[in-house]
């Protein structure tokens, strides 16, 4: 006769011994992943000298000097304000194109179309560092001919992550967009809308998850690039990702500084990150799934 624990055990339910190895098997893979969480916070807390040398994982004081000092010792927030604008900008001018070339290609049939898409993707095919020489080219002779400064300047950056940023935004709202169905759009010509009409009144609204995943997209892929912008800004124009570098001098390096940086500097990313998280997986497996 069986015992109630067994009888009320499901047939298909898997063995205690499983539940328990993946109980440790998940417990070691936190502990991996929060491990350099602990580092950089504890690193951030530590005087300098319990950072220099040897790793310490006990620090022999705490002090919040660090958070302090990071504004003076480089100037950060210069840096972020120009992560900010930079990132931003790139984000709005990718969204809002996508958002149109993505409508006309689910939309519409016209010549070419097959080849535009197909080219689109292509793009993402090559490395970034192919494009470096020809867009510094590029730059430098608009400047000579035009007077117009993009080397050097915020306008060039936000056109180059532009470049990157905005074939894939394009390819993955076609895939949206083609989900939401026509008979939306058939409804809202009914009732006298024309196209651009429906775009604003109907499809926009109905592909908020999958547009908010391009935006988040398109803002990670500029917010942290370190080749273009190490090649292209200068002292005013420089980012983030570029001006944490200035911690380290040719005596030392700052790493208490470094970590207490990278932490202020990674709070506004998390943030939006976890508000927009909803939205983000929804467009994510919405495009993935068309």
């Amino acid at each position: 006769m069986s015992s109630p624990a067994s009888a009320r055990r499901s047939p298909s339910a898997p063995p205690r011994s499983f539940l328990w190895a993946r109980r440790v098997f998940l417990t070691l893979l936190a502990g991996f992943v929060l491990l350099p969480v602990y580092v950089m916070v504890s690193s951030s807390l530590k005087p300098l000298q319990d950072v220099s040398g040897r790793f310490r994982w006990l620090p022999s004081g705490l002090t919040i000097r660090p958070y302090f000092d990071i504004w003076q010792t480089v100037p950060l927030a210069r840096y972020f304000a120009n992560s900010l604008i930079v990132a931003g900008a790139a984000t709005v001018c990718s969204v809002a194109i996508a958002v149109f070339a993505a409508y006309a290609v689910s939309r519409y049939r016209f010549p070419g179309k097959r080849i535009f898409t197909v080219t689109v993707l292509s793009t993402q095919m090559f490395p970034g560092i192919l494009f470096l020489l020809p867009l510094f080219l590029i730059y430098v002779n608009i400047g000579n001919a035009t007077g117009i400064a993009l080397y050097g300047s915020r306008g060039g950056l936000i056109l180059t992550y532009l470049t990157f940023s905005l074939p894939f935004s394009i390819w993955m709202l076609i895939g949206y967009f083609e989900s939401i169905p026509r008979a939306l759009d058939e409804a809202a010509a009914v009732d006298g809308s024309g196209p651009v009409g429906t775009l604003f009144r109907i499809v926009i609204p109905a592909a908020i998850p999958g547009i908010v995943a391009v935006a988040v997209y398109a803002f990670m892929t500029a917010w942290g690039e370190v080749l273009f912008a190490s090649i292209m800004t200068n002292d005013t124009t420089r980012t983030l990702s570029v001006g944490l570098q200035g911690y380290a001098t040719q005596n030392d390096v700052y790493w208490n500084q470094v970590m207490a940086a990278s932490l202020v500097v990674s709070v506004p990313v998390v943030a939006g990150f976890l508000l927009l998280q909803r939205y983000l997986v929804t467009g994510l497996t919405a495009g993935a799934v068309k």
